[in-house]
Protein backbone atom coordinates (compact mmCIF):
# COMPACT_ATOMS: atom_id res chain seq x y z
CA UNK A 1 0.00 0.00 0.00
CA UNK A 2 0.30 1.92 -0.81
CA UNK A 3 -0.22 4.81 -3.42
CA UNK A 4 -1.72 7.87 -2.14
CA UNK A 5 -3.48 10.84 -4.20
CA UNK A 6 -4.79 13.73 -2.65
CA UNK A 7 -8.30 15.15 -2.52
CA UNK A 8 -10.45 16.94 0.52
CA UNK A 9 -12.94 14.84 1.52
CA UNK A 10 -16.74 16.32 1.84
CA UNK A 11 -18.83 16.80 4.67
CA UNK A 12 -21.55 13.82 4.61
CA UNK A 13 -25.34 13.20 5.74
CA UNK A 14 -25.68 10.86 9.24
CA UNK A 15 -25.27 6.57 9.44
CA UNK A 16 -26.96 4.22 11.12
CA UNK A 17 -25.60 4.11 14.78
CA UNK A 18 -26.29 1.90 17.76
CA UNK A 19 -28.43 3.42 20.37
CA UNK A 20 -25.25 2.80 23.10
CA UNK A 21 -23.26 5.68 21.59
CA UNK A 22 -20.47 3.21 21.15
CA UNK A 23 -17.85 4.05 18.06
CA UNK A 24 -19.45 1.66 16.04
CA UNK A 25 -22.29 1.26 13.67
CA UNK A 26 -24.95 -1.88 13.53
CA UNK A 27 -25.50 -1.70 10.28
CA UNK A 28 -23.10 -3.59 7.78
CA UNK A 29 -21.87 -1.97 4.93
CA UNK A 30 -22.71 -3.25 1.33
CA UNK A 31 -20.31 -3.42 -1.57
CA UNK A 32 -21.07 -1.85 -4.95
CA UNK A 33 -19.82 -4.72 -6.61
CA UNK A 34 -18.31 -8.43 -5.94
CA UNK A 35 -15.89 -9.42 -8.11
CA UNK A 36 -16.01 -12.51 -10.20
CA UNK A 37 -14.50 -16.05 -8.62
CA UNK A 38 -10.94 -17.13 -8.25
CA UNK A 39 -10.15 -20.64 -8.49
CA UNK A 40 -8.60 -20.85 -4.38
CA UNK A 41 -8.18 -18.19 -1.76
CA UNK A 42 -8.42 -14.32 -2.25
CA UNK A 43 -6.00 -12.34 0.01
CA UNK A 44 -4.57 -9.25 -0.70
CA UNK A 45 -5.31 -6.26 -3.26
CA UNK A 46 -3.75 -3.12 -4.79
CA UNK A 47 -5.37 -0.38 -6.99
CA UNK A 48 -3.72 0.82 -10.42
CA UNK A 49 -4.88 3.89 -11.61
CA UNK A 50 -5.44 4.09 -15.23
CA UNK A 51 -3.42 8.25 -15.99
CA UNK A 52 -5.87 8.54 -19.30
CA UNK A 53 -8.95 7.83 -17.92
CA UNK A 54 -9.81 6.41 -14.26
CA UNK A 55 -12.92 5.01 -14.89
CA UNK A 56 -10.71 2.29 -16.79
CA UNK A 57 -8.85 1.74 -13.66
CA UNK A 58 -7.71 -1.43 -12.30
CA UNK A 59 -7.68 -3.84 -9.01
CA UNK A 60 -4.84 -6.24 -8.81
CA UNK A 61 -5.55 -9.16 -5.86
CA UNK A 62 -3.95 -12.41 -5.34
CA UNK A 63 -5.22 -16.13 -5.44
CA UNK A 64 -3.79 -17.19 -2.51
CA UNK A 65 -2.49 -21.63 -3.44
CA UNK A 66 0.75 -23.66 -4.21
CA UNK A 67 -0.85 -22.98 -8.45
CA UNK A 68 -2.30 -19.83 -7.40
CA UNK A 69 -2.05 -16.31 -9.79
CA UNK A 70 -2.56 -12.67 -9.82
CA UNK A 71 -5.86 -11.22 -11.53
CA UNK A 72 -6.56 -7.82 -12.84
CA UNK A 73 -10.39 -6.68 -12.30
CA UNK A 74 -12.02 -4.29 -13.99
CA UNK A 75 -14.48 -1.72 -11.31
CA UNK A 76 -17.22 -4.22 -12.60
CA UNK A 77 -15.20 -6.90 -11.05
CA UNK A 78 -14.67 -8.89 -14.10
CA UNK A 79 -11.63 -10.60 -14.78
CA UNK A 80 -9.52 -8.82 -17.63
CA UNK A 81 -6.29 -10.28 -17.36
CA UNK A 82 -4.33 -13.44 -14.88
CA UNK A 83 -1.05 -15.00 -14.37
CA UNK A 84 -1.19 -18.27 -13.63
CA UNK A 85 1.13 -20.78 -12.22
CA UNK A 86 2.23 -18.92 -9.21
CA UNK A 87 3.68 -20.79 -6.25
CA UNK A 88 1.54 -19.54 -3.30
CA UNK A 89 1.11 -15.70 -4.24
CA UNK A 90 0.28 -13.99 -0.69
CA UNK A 91 0.42 -9.64 -0.97
CA UNK A 92 0.67 -7.51 -4.15
CA UNK A 93 1.14 -3.59 -4.01
CA UNK A 94 2.10 -1.44 -6.94
CA UNK A 95 4.10 1.72 -7.48
CA UNK A 96 4.39 4.13 -10.07
CA UNK A 97 7.16 5.38 -12.42
CA UNK A 98 10.05 2.94 -12.13
CA UNK A 99 12.90 3.68 -14.54
CA UNK A 100 13.08 0.61 -16.68
CA UNK A 101 15.36 0.53 -19.66
CA UNK A 102 14.75 4.03 -19.92
CA UNK A 103 11.23 4.59 -19.54
CA UNK A 104 8.87 5.05 -16.40
CA UNK A 105 7.14 1.89 -15.98
CA UNK A 106 4.10 1.24 -13.59
CA UNK A 107 5.25 -2.16 -11.59
CA UNK A 108 3.21 -4.64 -9.10
CA UNK A 109 5.43 -6.80 -6.89
CA UNK A 110 4.00 -10.00 -5.49
CA UNK A 111 5.35 -12.09 -2.78
CA UNK A 112 5.66 -16.08 -3.77
CA UNK A 113 5.98 -17.45 -0.86
CA UNK A 114 6.85 -21.13 -1.71
CA UNK A 115 9.90 -19.94 -3.74
CA UNK A 116 10.93 -17.50 -1.12
CA UNK A 117 10.66 -14.40 -3.98
CA UNK A 118 9.18 -11.39 -4.74
CA UNK A 119 8.00 -11.62 -8.64
CA UNK A 120 7.74 -7.98 -10.37
CA UNK A 121 4.77 -7.04 -13.21
CA UNK A 122 4.21 -4.23 -15.34
CA UNK A 123 0.87 -2.49 -15.01
CA UNK A 124 -1.34 -2.93 -16.79
CA UNK A 125 -0.19 -5.45 -19.28
CA UNK A 126 1.26 -7.87 -15.94
CA UNK A 127 4.10 -8.50 -17.99
CA UNK A 128 6.80 -10.32 -15.50
CA UNK A 129 10.00 -8.09 -15.41
CA UNK A 130 11.57 -9.20 -12.64
CA UNK A 131 12.45 -11.71 -9.08
CA UNK A 132 14.34 -10.66 -5.67
CA UNK A 133 15.06 -13.32 -3.51
CA UNK A 134 14.37 -12.57 -0.08
CA UNK A 135 15.72 -13.49 3.19
CA UNK A 136 18.38 -15.26 1.92
CA UNK A 137 20.37 -17.11 4.55
CA UNK A 138 17.92 -16.85 7.15
CA UNK A 139 16.18 -20.31 8.67
CA UNK A 140 12.61 -18.63 8.62
CA UNK A 141 11.91 -17.15 5.02
CA UNK A 142 8.65 -17.91 3.42
CA UNK A 143 7.26 -14.28 2.20
CA UNK A 144 3.96 -13.03 3.07
CA UNK A 145 3.39 -9.34 3.21
CA UNK A 146 4.77 -6.75 1.13
CA UNK A 147 4.52 -2.65 1.05
CA UNK A 148 6.20 -0.44 -2.00
CA UNK A 149 7.64 2.59 -1.01
CA UNK A 150 8.48 5.93 -2.86
CA UNK A 151 11.04 8.41 -1.27
CA UNK A 152 8.91 11.49 -2.30
CA UNK A 153 12.42 13.17 -2.90
CA UNK A 154 14.89 10.90 -4.81
CA UNK A 155 11.73 8.98 -5.93
CA UNK A 156 13.81 5.83 -5.26
CA UNK A 157 11.53 2.53 -4.58
CA UNK A 158 11.61 -0.09 -2.10
CA UNK A 159 10.03 -3.33 -1.17
CA UNK A 160 9.37 -3.57 2.76
CA UNK A 161 8.87 -7.35 3.16
CA UNK A 162 7.36 -9.32 5.74
CA UNK A 163 7.63 -13.48 6.29
CA UNK A 164 5.57 -16.37 7.59
CA UNK A 165 7.57 -16.45 11.08
CA UNK A 166 11.32 -14.66 12.16
CA UNK A 167 12.79 -13.24 15.13
CA UNK A 168 11.48 -11.01 17.50
CA UNK A 169 13.83 -8.31 16.33
CA UNK A 170 14.55 -7.62 12.56
CA UNK A 171 11.41 -9.50 11.09
CA UNK A 172 11.02 -7.48 8.16
CA UNK A 173 13.49 -6.26 5.80
CA UNK A 174 13.20 -3.63 3.20
CA UNK A 175 15.05 -3.79 -0.39
CA UNK A 176 15.81 -0.82 -2.73
CA UNK A 177 14.51 -2.11 -6.46
CA UNK A 178 17.60 -1.60 -9.12
CA UNK A 179 17.52 -2.42 -12.82
CA UNK A 180 20.00 -4.97 -13.60
CA UNK A 181 20.77 -6.12 -17.35
CA UNK A 182 17.31 -5.05 -18.31
CA UNK A 183 15.27 -6.38 -15.20
CA UNK A 184 14.10 -5.27 -11.94
CA UNK A 185 15.58 -6.96 -8.95
CA UNK A 186 16.64 -5.32 -5.47
CA UNK A 187 19.42 -5.29 -2.77
CA UNK A 188 18.74 -5.34 1.48
CA UNK A 189 19.10 -2.21 3.19
CA UNK A 190 17.66 -2.88 6.22
CA UNK A 191 16.46 -5.51 8.69
CA UNK A 192 14.07 -3.89 11.55
CA UNK A 193 10.88 -4.05 13.14
CA UNK A 194 9.81 -5.83 16.48
CA UNK A 195 7.91 -8.80 16.49
CA UNK A 196 5.44 -9.97 19.92
CA UNK A 197 5.43 -13.94 18.38
CA UNK A 198 2.12 -14.34 18.85
CA UNK A 199 1.23 -15.09 15.52
CA UNK A 200 2.59 -13.71 12.31
CA UNK A 201 3.13 -10.51 10.42
CA UNK A 202 1.33 -10.25 7.16
CA UNK A 203 0.04 -6.77 6.44
CA UNK A 204 2.34 -4.35 5.53
CA UNK A 205 1.13 -0.64 4.31
CA UNK A 206 3.60 2.67 3.55
CA UNK A 207 2.28 5.99 3.76
CA UNK A 208 4.68 7.89 1.20
CA UNK A 209 4.08 11.82 2.49
CA UNK A 210 4.21 11.10 5.89
CA UNK A 211 7.42 8.73 5.57
CA UNK A 212 5.78 5.48 7.82
CA UNK A 213 5.57 2.13 7.58
CA UNK A 214 2.68 0.57 9.15
CA UNK A 215 2.29 -3.75 9.84
CA UNK A 216 -0.33 -5.73 11.39
CA UNK A 217 1.43 -7.80 14.45
CA UNK A 218 -1.64 -10.49 14.40
CA UNK A 219 -3.19 -10.97 17.75
CA UNK A 220 -0.86 -7.78 19.12
CA UNK A 221 -1.28 -4.63 17.39
CA UNK A 222 0.11 -2.34 14.69
CA UNK A 223 3.61 -1.33 14.51
CA UNK A 224 5.06 1.76 13.30
CA UNK A 225 8.41 2.90 11.95
CA UNK A 226 10.16 5.37 9.43
CA UNK A 227 9.90 4.04 5.77
CA UNK A 228 13.39 5.99 5.28
CA UNK A 229 16.25 3.30 6.11
CA UNK A 230 18.42 6.63 6.54
CA UNK A 231 15.95 7.62 9.49
CA UNK A 232 16.46 4.39 11.45
CA UNK A 233 14.84 1.66 13.03
CA UNK A 234 13.31 3.00 15.89
CA UNK A 235 9.97 1.95 16.42
CA UNK A 236 7.72 5.09 16.54
CA UNK A 237 4.79 3.65 17.99
CA UNK A 238 2.32 0.53 18.79
CA UNK A 239 -1.38 1.09 18.26
CA UNK A 240 -4.41 -0.92 18.07
CA UNK A 241 -3.68 -3.17 21.14
CA UNK A 242 -6.83 -4.47 23.14
CA UNK A 243 -9.47 -3.50 19.65
CA UNK A 244 -9.31 -6.52 18.13
CA UNK A 245 -11.25 -9.57 18.20
CA UNK A 246 -8.23 -11.68 17.11
CA UNK A 247 -6.63 -11.15 14.13
CA UNK A 248 -5.35 -7.74 13.27
CA UNK A 249 -5.15 -7.95 9.25
CA UNK A 250 -5.19 -5.70 6.65
CA UNK A 251 -3.74 -1.79 6.84
CA UNK A 252 -5.44 0.61 4.16
CA UNK A 253 -4.75 4.37 4.46
CA UNK A 254 -7.09 6.89 3.01
CA UNK A 255 -5.99 11.02 2.58
CA UNK A 256 -8.63 13.51 3.26
CA UNK A 257 -6.24 16.09 2.85
CA UNK A 258 -2.25 16.61 3.45
CA UNK A 259 -1.46 14.90 6.41
CA UNK A 260 -4.79 13.96 7.94
CA UNK A 261 -7.20 11.11 6.93
CA UNK A 262 -7.80 7.51 8.29
CA UNK A 263 -6.04 4.04 8.62
CA UNK A 264 -8.65 1.23 8.65
CA UNK A 265 -7.30 -2.21 10.08
CA UNK A 266 -9.29 -5.14 9.36
CA UNK A 267 -10.90 -6.80 12.05
CA UNK A 268 -10.50 -10.00 10.80
CA UNK A 269 -12.61 -12.51 13.13
CA UNK A 270 -15.32 -9.65 13.72
CA UNK A 271 -15.87 -9.23 10.20
CA UNK A 272 -15.39 -4.80 10.30
CA UNK A 273 -12.86 -2.25 9.99
CA UNK A 274 -10.81 -0.50 13.04
CA UNK A 275 -10.26 2.91 12.22
CA UNK A 276 -7.99 5.24 13.28
CA UNK A 277 -7.06 9.00 12.75
CA UNK A 278 -3.64 9.83 10.09
CA UNK A 279 -2.23 12.46 11.75
CA UNK A 280 -2.48 10.55 15.27
CA UNK A 281 -2.82 7.12 16.12
CA UNK A 282 -2.36 7.86 19.78
CA UNK A 283 -6.03 8.90 20.21
CA UNK A 284 -7.10 5.64 19.80
CA UNK A 285 -9.82 3.51 17.67
CA UNK A 286 -12.64 6.23 16.40
CA UNK A 287 -14.93 4.18 15.05
CA UNK A 288 -15.53 0.28 13.88
CA UNK A 289 -17.43 -0.45 10.77
CA UNK A 290 -19.25 -3.71 10.24
CA UNK A 291 -18.86 -4.71 6.40
CA UNK A 292 -20.50 -7.63 4.08
CA UNK A 293 -17.08 -9.20 4.20
CA UNK A 294 -15.92 -12.61 5.83
CA UNK A 295 -12.99 -12.23 7.34
CA UNK A 296 -10.90 -10.26 5.67
CA UNK A 297 -7.41 -10.84 4.74
CA UNK A 298 -6.35 -7.76 3.12
CA UNK A 299 -7.93 -4.30 1.77
CA UNK A 300 -6.92 -1.11 -0.13
CA UNK A 301 -8.22 1.70 -0.72
CA UNK A 302 -7.99 5.44 -3.14
CA UNK A 303 -9.16 8.92 -2.94
CA UNK A 304 -9.34 9.25 -6.19
CA UNK A 305 -12.50 10.12 -8.54
CA UNK A 306 -13.01 6.31 -10.61
CA UNK A 307 -16.42 7.79 -12.13
CA UNK A 308 -20.31 7.77 -10.91
CA UNK A 309 -20.01 4.33 -8.85
CA UNK A 310 -16.70 5.55 -6.97
CA UNK A 311 -16.43 9.30 -6.91
CA UNK A 312 -15.02 9.91 -3.83
CA UNK A 313 -12.83 6.57 -4.46
CA UNK A 314 -13.09 2.84 -4.02
CA UNK A 315 -12.52 0.80 -0.77
CA UNK A 316 -11.36 -2.90 -2.02
CA UNK A 317 -11.59 -5.65 0.87
CA UNK A 318 -10.57 -9.39 -0.06
CA UNK A 319 -13.42 -11.59 1.35
CA UNK A 320 -14.10 -15.27 2.01
CA UNK A 321 -16.03 -16.95 -0.83
CA UNK A 322 -13.38 -16.36 -3.33
CA UNK A 323 -13.72 -12.87 -4.04
CA UNK A 324 -13.18 -9.03 -3.58
CA UNK A 325 -16.11 -6.50 -2.48
CA UNK A 326 -15.63 -3.28 -4.28
CA UNK A 327 -17.18 -0.46 -1.57
CA UNK A 328 -18.27 3.22 -2.30
CA UNK A 329 -15.91 5.50 -0.40
CA UNK A 330 -18.71 7.51 0.62
CA UNK A 331 -20.68 5.49 2.36
CA UNK A 332 -17.98 4.17 4.68
CA UNK A 333 -16.90 7.79 5.34
CA UNK A 334 -20.59 8.38 6.41
CA UNK A 335 -20.11 5.36 8.57
CA UNK A 336 -17.39 6.79 9.93
CA UNK A 337 -18.53 10.32 10.33
CA UNK A 338 -21.64 8.96 12.21
CA UNK A 339 -19.55 6.49 14.67
CA UNK A 340 -17.46 9.72 15.75
CA UNK A 341 -20.19 12.12 16.11
CA UNK A 342 -22.24 9.56 18.18
CA UNK A 343 -19.47 9.55 20.58
CA UNK A 344 -19.11 13.73 21.17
Amino acid sequence: MKNIHYIWALSVLPFVVNCTGQKEVTEKLKPIVITETVVHDTDDPAIWINPQDASKSIIIGTDKDTDGGLYAFDLNGKIINKVLGLKRPNNVDLKYGFMLNGKKTDIAAVTERETNKVKLYTLPELKEVGEISVFDGESERGPMGISLYKNPQTEEIFAVVGRKSGPAEGYLWQYKLIEKNGSITGEVVRKFGKYSGLKEIESIAVDDEMGYIYYSDEQFGIHKYYADPAKGNEELSVFGKGDFKSDVEGISIYPTSEGKGYILVSNQQNDTFNVYLREDQSKGKIAEIPVSTLESDGSEVTNVNLGPKFPKGVFVAMSNGRVFHFYDWRMVEKAIKSAVKAVK
